[in-house]
């Protein structure tokens, strides 16, 4: 064992873990991570959820009592997720507490099918706020065109978010301006800014995944030598956005208002080929103030394996502009990869969000008790 996680969480990233469970909540797991491997947060989306729900592990006794009360299905899926979602705020609640609001979160996503309407996702995020009732919880908002106001609006409104499905580097600095605008509007409201916190999701290795199977159907030598670096390229960039925007007038002002900087945090860090090594994702993207939220397999190949050799990302934006260019003159689209990317991904979590609303109708009507 390498005390890797430690090294990491000494550079100023946040070691959050991709996944919850009932299990992982009631059997320990989740104290244990925290306690043992440095986790300091918890992300879920409807496909976390989707898996953990239809294993059936610990939810039979809730889904019982959902069943006799003859409730909807998806007041039922809300009840379920909610719970779990407010049961790992507990757990997390002491290091919330020592960090001052800075982690021990835990994030919670909005209805995907509502991606595309700001109004229902502003509603949304305010009931899942009041539902959840803790103050370490984000609301996940996808950084769609009609999710960027909705970010504004929420965050105007004293809710911290977590913005999810972010791919591009344009998008990602939209998302910047859509929370100084709403902690702007906070102001305003007379809101205390030091309570409002907020994540940028910036997806790295799907970018990977599409741009390396466009090297691959070129299958050049010249093309092949740009395997595995769009990435990391691609998220580096983000870094040195978010530096230019948190060192500006613009932040300065808000600054002096006592507002925290939205955190980069590096998400889809589970490498998908294994031509490259199962930690990449982690030791390539070290940097002060980021979070990299991890599922249980990188979180433990990190653990064992991982070489954490300092701020991997700075002096590194040149050679990441160059790699990007390389890819992009190979006739690789970038703006093309990127917004495939944010569209399946809304359409992933959405497929998720629906078949978790299948099995979990299927559960209510098999645990339905009989009339009389």
């Amino acid at each position: 064992m390498t005390d890797a996680l430690k090294r990491l969480s000494d550079e100023g990233v946040a070691i959050w873990l991709d996944d919850l469970s009932r299990k992982r909540i009631t059997s320990g797991n989740l104290a244990e991570l925290i306690d043992q491997q440095h986790v300091v947060g918890v992300t879920t989306n409807p496909t976390i959820f989707q898996k953990a729900i239809s294993s059936g592990d610990g939810y039979e006794q809730q889904l019982t009592d959902l069943a006799a009360r003859k409730v909807t299905v998806e007041e039922a899926v809300r009840m379920i997720t909610t719970a779990d979602v407010r049961d790992a705020a507990d757990i997390l609640r002491p290091v919330f507490d020592a960090t001052q609001g800075l982690d021990g979160r835990v994030s919670i996503e909005v209805d995907p099918r509502l991606a595309h309407n700001t109004r229902a996702t502003v509603a949304e995020a305010r009931q899942l706020a009041w539902l959840v009732d803790r103050p370490n919880a984000f609301i996940k908002i996808p950084a769609t065109e009609a999710g960027l106001p909705a970010i504004t609006e929420t965050i105007a409104n004293g809710i911290s978010v977590n913005v999810t499905l972010i791919f591009s580097l344009d998008r990602y600095r939209k998302v910047m301006d859509a929370y100084l605008t709403g902690l702007e509007k906070a102001k305003e409201r007379g809101l205390d800014l030091s309570k409002i916190h907020s994540v940028a999701s910036f997806f790295v290795s799907r970018v990977d995944t599409e741009v390396d199977k466009r090297i691959d159907a070129l299958g050049t030598p010249e093309a092949k030598a740009l395997r595995g670096k769009a990435a990391i390229a691609n998220a580096r960039l983000a870094y040195q956005a978010y530096e230019e925007v948190f060192s500006s007038d613009r932040w300065a002002a808000l600054d002096k208002a006592q507002a925290n900087k939205q955190r980069p945090l590096w998400a889809s860090t589970g490498v998908k080929d294994p031509a490259y090594k199962d930690t990449m994702y982690v030791e390539e993207l070290v940097a002060p103030n980021t979070v990299n939220t991890m599922p249980e397999a990188t979180l433990l190949a990190t653990e064992d394996h991982g070489e954490i050799r300092g701020n991997t990302i700075a002096g590194s934006y040149e050679q990441a502009r160059a790699d990007l260019d390389a890819v992009e003159k190979l006739g690789i689209s970038y703006n093309e990869v990127v917004q495939l990317l944010e569209d399946e991904g809304v359409e992933k979590f959405e497929a998720s969000w629906n078949d978790l609303l299948k099995s979990t109708e299927a559960e209510l009507e098999r645990l339905a008790p009989s009339e009389g």
